[in-house]
């Protein structure tokens, strides 16, 4: 069962969507509203969720013609770094740092026993489905990075899975891993969607097939894909560190890292439009524009 959230006559609406594709309202407006109501009544949130559509039809209309939100209003998004082979790889690429055969600040967190773990975004700054990736005006060298996001309590629950985009600047990152949170957080730089699969009903987490999927022109240049038994830490690993003597809210979300780096010939253009599938959760589609663009528009 998944969870999304959309517009309908300006009116933001809460929804479960079961296997067969139905679309059954829910009487709240939130997802973590959800999560605790369900908790109250001492169930999961997928048997809350049962009691409240049981006998009840879905409505007419299908996901794919829904006007889509962000599945969570997440105050916090942060993310998780080297966590794939693929990602060292392309890091170590990347850095004006790398000499042949010493050991780089990616190979030393990869095997080291505390992750990669770095704050990535607000509410404010993340969008949902089909609302536009901004490219950073400073970079030259801009990629997505296709994740499973973690949704979870402030205790550190997993309460389900989502899918992230953790748009990245290659060139300011390896220019001084100093640089991160400027290679990282700018406006419209993480997408989250478009739905939350409830996590008692995800058979297995670390066999989650995903694909990215670029397009330029409406013509694809980018496909690629991994799968979540790639991954070299395990979720409540990350989400360990994470609250580690730290303060985190309901419906923090937490991106686990890329296994999906774009050749490094590759850049992102104005006018392209990126599509990250995960078949249990969906696929989360945005176009890119530039932010003067953003700015003209307004």
């Amino acid at each position: 069962m998944r969870v999304i959230r959309y517009v309908e006559d300006s009116r933001v609406v809460l929804a479960a969507v079961t296997d067969d594709n139905a679309v059954h309202p829910l009487p709240f407006t939130e997802f973590m509203d959800v999560v605790r109501e369900a908790k109250r009544h001492q169930l999961s949130t997928f048997r809350y969720i049962q009691t409240l559509i049981s006998g009840k039809r879905g409505i007419e209309k299908e996901v794919a013609e829904l006007n889509l939100l962000v599945p969570v209003v997440a105050p916090e998004v942060w993310a998780s770094g080297v966590t794939y082979e693929k990602s060292r790889e392309a890091r170590n690429y990347e850095t004006s740092e790398k000499t042949t055969g010493q050991e780089t600040c990616y190979d030393r967190v990869y095997h080291a026993e505390r992750p990669e773990i770095f704050f990535k975004s607000t509410a404010a700054r993340t969008i949902g489905p089909n609302a536009p990736i901004y490219l950073r005006s400073d970079s030259n060298w801009q990629i997505p990075e296709p994740e499973v996001g973690l949704v979870i309590t402030r205790e550190g629950e997993i309460v389900g899975y989502t899918i992230g985009n953790d748009m990245s600047c290659r060139d300011i990152e390896g220019e001084n891993p100093l640089y991160l949170p400027q290679a990282k957080i700018w406006k419209h730089s993480c997408a989250i969607g478009p739905a939350i699969r409830l996590a008692e009903t995800v058979e297995d987490p670390y066999n989650l097939q995903m694909t990215c999927r670029i397009y330029r022109n409406d013509q694809l240049v980018v496909e690629e894909s991994a799968n979540t038994r790639q991954l070299k830490r395990r979720y409540d690993e990350l989400v360990s560190f994470l609250i580690r003597d730290n303060e985190v809210f309901d419906g923090t979300v937490l991106l686990t890292g890329t296994c999906i780096v774009p050749p490094n010939q590759f850049t992102l253009q104005e006018g392209d439009r990126i599509e990250i599938e995960i078949p249990e959760i969906g696929v989360l589609s945005n176009p890119v524009q530039s932010l003067a663009q953003q700015a003209v528009a307004n």
